[in-house]
């Protein structure tokens, strides 16, 4: 009999439920922590990791897709794809949605941006700290904050032993109840023992087991130390576990794999890895550097497209410099251009989100409003007050922000609500002043205000600058 597993959001059943799971219903009220989350993060031009369904509009085609893909990995397949938007389009946030979504569905994540010192190939630990990264960030719907590595193994465990308790009627203090225990563990991990690196991946978890069956704290510390890649000798990896191998820069993205295959066995829906702001890729100087970094994106590409790894998602947030700049990016690569080029059938205008490279499109005016209207009402809620900007002064601040910008193709949701933030805020603490007083003010010039005596149909913002 199978092990004990956690409790995962049930598993749609038919193409309906994803499709409805793709549109988020915010809350006609947020808590005030995620009010307080939502706002700071905003007010800072950051992504709130909590409460992003609260604000979301637009995107449902992109997050259909994207369920529809952890319906698929949750049925023992796996998926890749990137998410191409330029700075401030929402791509950022589209990851964070997605990632709530699976973490309700019984999904583990693990996210991790790539940086300077992040990277997927490299030497000198440049890529063991991006795995390091990911198994810090790992988290469950219990744990939405990271660091859930102990709780799915200590949750695990507990469930075994609750298993072996109503199958046997033994009682934890039983001479036999830890030895059944072992047995049922064991069975667990012989199913990742035979993959690559499987045999130590399995050896470390039994170690584990072992230190927490006799209340050895230095030998699971020792265990969770080497499965989040900390051991930097195999000398030191034996003396403390009896293992011969360690996670290096070499092999971390095996280990992502088992890690997936053990999760999913142990009764989680599968793994989703997010790694953002692959620009910085883009960005290495040295060609042979950078080529390695892509060649390793195409092996995690191919290992989904061809069937060759069980339960992992896998999604890269770029640029469309990133993916398109034939000199330096993606399309550099014959490889991964011919993988990820647009169709030649698509048309202007016509958005195709079924590709490897889902490419955001900008939002249009009517869902900014949307956006924009969203979030004066959680604004007001925060602080229990009455929104400071009615809709018509909203429609007048993305008026300005046009005529800014000078082209609606331009508009992207991270500076405008960077703006709305710091409006509502001032207007908040400075209840006598009107937005068209701030809009003239300060970082704002506006060539003409906007009064409380002036009809609201007519009121208009010339250009103005930041």
């Amino acid at each position: 009999m199978a092990p004990a597993k956690p409790s995962p959001a049930a598993k749609p059943t038919q193409t309906s439920k994803a499709a409805s799971a793709a549109k988020p219903s915010p809350a006609a009220k947020p808590s005030k922590r995620v009010s307080t989350a939502l706002i700071n993060a905003l007010s800072s031009g950051v992504v709130p990791r909590v409460g992003v369904e609260q604000i979301a509009v637009g995107r449902e085609k992109e997050l259909r897709v994207m369920v529809q893909d952890l319906d698929n990995v949750a049925a023992g397949g796996a998926a890749f794809r990137f998410v191409v938007g330029r700075y401030g389009a929402g791509k950022s946030f589209t990851l964070q949605l997605i990632r709530n979504q699976a973490l309700e569905k019984g999904f583990v994540v693990a996210d991790a941006d790539i940086t300077p010192e992040r990277r997927l190939a490299g030497s000198n630990g440049a890529s063991l700290l991006t795995y390091r990264e990911l198994m810090k960030n790992l988290s469950t719907k219990s744990r939405p904050e990271g660091g859930a590595l102990t709780m799915i193994l200590e949750r695990w465990i507990a469930g075994i032993q609750t298993q072996v308790a109503q199958e046997s009627g033994l009682k934890p203090n039983d001479n036999g109840f830890d030895d059944r225990v072992e047995t049922k563990i064991r069975e667990v991990v012989k199913d990742v023992a035979d993959l690559v690196n499987g045999f130590e991946f399995a050896n470390v978890i039994i170690a584990y087991w072992s230190g927490y069956r006799h209340d050895d704290d230095a030998r699971k510390e020792a265990a969770l130390r080497w499965l989040r890649g900390e051991f930097s000798t195999r000398t030191e990896a034996r003396n403390a576990l009896g293992v011969r191998v360690i996670i290096d820069d070499e092999s971390w993205y095996d280990y992502i794999k088992l890690f997936a295959r053990f999760i999913s066995d142990i009764g989680y829906k599968g793994l989703l890895v997010i790694l953002d702001e692959a620009v910085h890729l883009y960005k290495i100087s040295v060609s042979v550097a950078r080529q390695h970094n892509y060649d390793k994106l195409l092996a995690m590409f191919n290992d989904a497209m061809q069937g060759r790894v069980a339960h992992l998602y896998t999604l890269i947030g770029g640029t469309p410099q990133f993916l398109e700049d034939p000199r330096r990016g993606l399309y550099s690569d014959p490889a991964w251009q011919r993988r990820t080029v647009k169709s030649r059938l698509l048309k202007a205008g016509v958005q195709d989100v079924s590709g490897p490279a889902i490419r955001l499109e900008p939002l249009t005016q009517e869902e900014i409003l949307q956006l924009l209207e969203r979030l004066s009402e959680i604004h007001a809620a925060h602080y229990n007050t009455k929104p400071v900007l009615s809709q018509a002064e909203l429609k007048d601040f993305l008026q300005v922000i046009i005529n800014r910008l000078g082209a609606d193709a331009l508009l992207t949701p991270g500076e405008i609500v960077r703006d709305l933030m710091s409006i509502l805020n001032i207007l908040q603490q400075n209840p006598k002043l009107t937005l068209g007083q701030v809009l003239q003010d300060g970082s704002f010039q506006a060539t003409r205000s906007l009064t409380a005596t002036e009809p609201e149909e007519e009121s208009q913002f010339a250009e103005f600058t930041v």
